[in-house]
């Protein structure tokens, strides 16, 4: 009766069946191991930091990466150019961020994000930053990405307002070599608000994370799905092979169905 497993035709399906199977379940596997990675990034990007922690020299932690972002770093030189970092909110309330270019000692310049302030973008209502040598402690943050920020782009932006936070955003606006990251004070001045650190990229329980979980569950299906169509070709053949010893096909029969029934019963007729 179970002679057709031997056959070439299932040959091949018990092939597949056996390298299919446990394919899905690995990749199921990786998937969801992707999006446990990602709750344990976004649980550690999301923890409390020690408030008192010393700062590290700012050059000692870039580039930036899920472990240096949001540590505290210290750097000193001159206030430069100021510009407004538009629809921004804080406790889900419309504001903007007062973003004041660093030049430190290096040559290079920081953008520094020394707070956030309520209503539409204002120049006049922007403190100025305050002239000569300053040293500057904030929370390191890693560049921003127009994609995931979903604002729009520069060029739609009104002079002296930027819409994402970068060296690749600002490599055109300042002549001067820039780091990729940004720091945000701790203490703002002149009645502004302290922006708190952002999670780092792909740290969070973002669609990309629930896209992991859902592929999981759907590698875990296509496991399911390849055993229970052996299952049910299997019963089907079963089925057939019965019919046929028991003289119930029509004569137009398959040829597997037949060869194999023939095969059953030569053994008995001998």
């Amino acid at each position: 009766m179970h002679r057709f497993l031997l056959t070439p035709r299932w040959w091949g399906i018990n092939v597949f069946v056996a390298l299919g199977v446990p394919f899905c379940l690995f990749m199921g596997t990786w998937q969801l191991g992707r999006f446990e990675d990602r709750v344990d990034s976004h649980r550690e990007a999301t923890a409390e930091r020690p408030a008192d922690r010393a700062a590290a020299p700012l050059a000692s932690l870039l580039p930036v990466d899920k472990k240096t972002s949001g540590q505290p770093a210290a750097v000193s030189g001159e206030y430069a150019e100021q510009l407004l970092v538009p629809e921004r909110t804080l406790d889900g309330k419309p504001g903007f961020y007062v973003l004041t270019l660093l030049r430190t000692d290096s040559g290079k310049a920081v953008p520094v994000v020394r707070g956030w302030l309520p209503g539409n973008a204002d120049p006049a209502a922007a403190p100025a930053a305050p002239a000569g040598r300053v040293d500057v402690t904030g929370a390191l943050q890693p560049p921003e990405n127009s994609r995931t920020k979903g604002v729009h782009s520069e060029g739609g932006l009104p002079a002296g307002q930027l819409g994402v936070i970068g060296a690749a955003s600002l490599v055109n606006i300042v002549p001067y070599d820039l780091y990729d990251a940004w720091l945000t004070v701790r203490t703002p001045a002149d009645g502004m608000l302290p922006v708190p650190p952002q999670a780092p990229n792909d740290t969070g329980l973002d669609l990309k994370a629930f896209q992991n979980l859902g592929y999981t569950g759907e590698w875990f299906v296509f496991a399911a799905f390849v055993l229970f169509m052996w299952f049910r070709l299997y019963r089907r053949e079963i089925e057939t092979l019965r019919d046929a010893e028991a003289g119930l096909l029509p004569a137009e029969e398959t040829p597997t169905a037949a060869s194999a029934a023939t095969a059953e019963a030569a053994p008995r007729r001998a």
